[in-house]
């Protein structure tokens, strides 16, 4: 077998192949007891009809399609690998001759990963937020675990902001109740925006026996988007109760025996918080500015498909769960189709760029990925999806996931190289040490994460 690459763009090459005949045997001799399996010939046993029979009753062709499919995959990777190319996708492939007992010639084109040139990245300096915890921050957590563990009371009065109430519901749209339109013995607290948009309005000011309709737009159910004509009747309106904030709430609702204590704890947890936000920021704007310095072409196919992935991801499963479309997502963020189309392009291609460079720079620094990393970043993956630990790993590995959490993993510890390089100084001027390596590489692999692209790419890859 012969073979050439002829470059037709930085992403994208055609491979010329030419076999000798002599080189299609192995495949020959499969087509032909592949058919033999497959057809009925009178005079011969099932599978031991000779190769002219074959050729005389179904055509020398037939054979010589069967042969070139099964060969054409093991030809072109072998090509591939001689040219030593990292093809993205599946080829384009062309049979331009085909002489039996002669020769096979076919041409390939298919997208390639970029050749890149990684400059030093020594010099990058980013800015960040200072990790600033004021009084009125741990005020405002104290307050929130607070309300953690507040009771309630009845009142015999109108209902109030902030009450909680019990409520019966009932949904009509075009005069008839819902299959799934009726609620009874619902809690709701007043103002919290939990349920029907219009909801507070019709039940402040009621007692208990009061009832007032409405109409909102569903936000699930049968009628998801409809506006319905909405009944409520409230059945009890209680005021809650919030604790003391002293030594006695601190014991209650902590560890602690003071409320200083308390307060320091929640201090200390808030400044932990902001570090770890601060250090994410970190490896986002050091991406950024790695990504400005390194040309990165990206493949136009690759890029398309990514567009799609992401706009099926959108609509089928992030803003299905929430009963919305497209349309009404676009009109709650405020946006054009147009400027959602821009900003998915601009998204994908930051996404696959990230993944070439980084990819790039685990090469360049040799990083391997051990199986306690890769256990972490399990866990942590598994903790973000809302699946335990083993049922993450056993979809993972049923999925042939992977090699894709390895990847994951490689770029995350890239940007932690990148960054420890980097001079990162916060919005007051002082100079930040990013020197908790375990927190770095999470949040640096939070950060590299931000590469969709793999799963467009990494499925065709090969």
């Amino acid at each position: 077998m012969k073979s050439a690459v002829e470059t037709l763009n930085p992403t994208r090459v055609r491979l010329t192949v030419e076999v000798p005949f002599e080189e299609l045997k192995d495949s020959l001799d499969a087509a032909y007891k592949k058919i033999n399996q497959q057809v009925t010939v009178k005079g011969f046993r099932k599978g031991k009809v000779p190769a002219r029979v074959i050729d005389q009753r179904f055509g020398r062709g037939a054979v010589l399609e069967e042969a070139v499919n099964d060969a054409l995959p093991k030809f072109y990777t072998d090509a591939v690998n001689e040219a030593e190319l990292s093809p993205l996708g599946q080829p384009e492939v062309d049979i331009t001759e085909l002489k039996d007992g002669e020769t096979l010639n076919f041409t390939a084109e298919v997208d390639i990963r970029p050749a890149i040139e990684i400059p030093d990245y020594s010099g990058i300096e980013v800015e960040v937020d200072a990790v600033e915890v004021t009084h009125e921050d741990v005020d405002k957590a104290v307050e929130e675990l607070r309300e953690r563990f507040a009771s309630t009371a009845p009142v015999e009065r109108a209902a109030e902001d902030g009450d909680v109430v019990t409520i019966d519901l009932e949904a009509k749209v075009d005069g008839e109740v819902l299959e799934d339109g009726v609620a009874n013995g619902v809690s709701y607290t007043i103002g919290s925006g939990e349920l029907l948009d219009g909801i507070d309005d019709a039940v402040k000011g009621l007692e208990a026996g009061g009832e007032a309709t409405f109409t909102s737009e569903l936000k699930g159910g049968s009628a998801a988007g409809k506006e319905a004509e909405v009944t409520v009747k409230v059945t009890q309106v209680a005021k809650r109760e919030l604790p003391e904030l002293d030594d006695e709430f601190a014991q209650l609702a902590s560890e602690f025996d003071t409320l200083e204590e308390l307060k320091a704890d929640s201090r200390k947890r808030l400044e932990n918080m902001k570090q770890y936000d601060q250090a994410t920021q970190a490896q986002e704007r050091v991406l950024e500015k790695l990504l400005e310095l390194v040309e990165v072409p990206v493949p136009e196919k690759l890029l398309e498909d990514e567009i799609n992935t992401r706009k099926h991801n959108l609509e089928h499963h992030q803003l299905g769960q929430m009963g919305l479309d497209l349309a009404k997502y676009l009109e709650i963020q405020g946006k054009s189709e147009e400027e959602f189309e821009t900003e998915t392009r601009e998204a994908a291609v930051k996404g696959i760029k990230t993944q070439f460079v980084l990819d790039e720079l685990v090469k360049q620094e040799k990083l391997n990925v051990n199986q306690e990393e890769l256990t972490e970043h399990l866990m942590r993956r598994a903790a973000s999806s809302g699946m335990s630990p083993d049922q993450f790993a056993q979809a993972v590995v049923e999925g042939g996931q992977v090699p894709l959490l390895v990847g994951e993993v490689a770029r995350g510890k890239a940007l932690a190289v990148v960054v420890e390089k980097a001079t990162v100084k916060d919005t007051n001027g002082e100079i930040i040490d990013l020197d908790d390596e375990e927190d770095e590489t999470e949040s640096a692999e939070a950060a590299a994460e931000e590469t969709p692209a793999e799963s467009a790419e990494e499925k065709t890859e090969g």
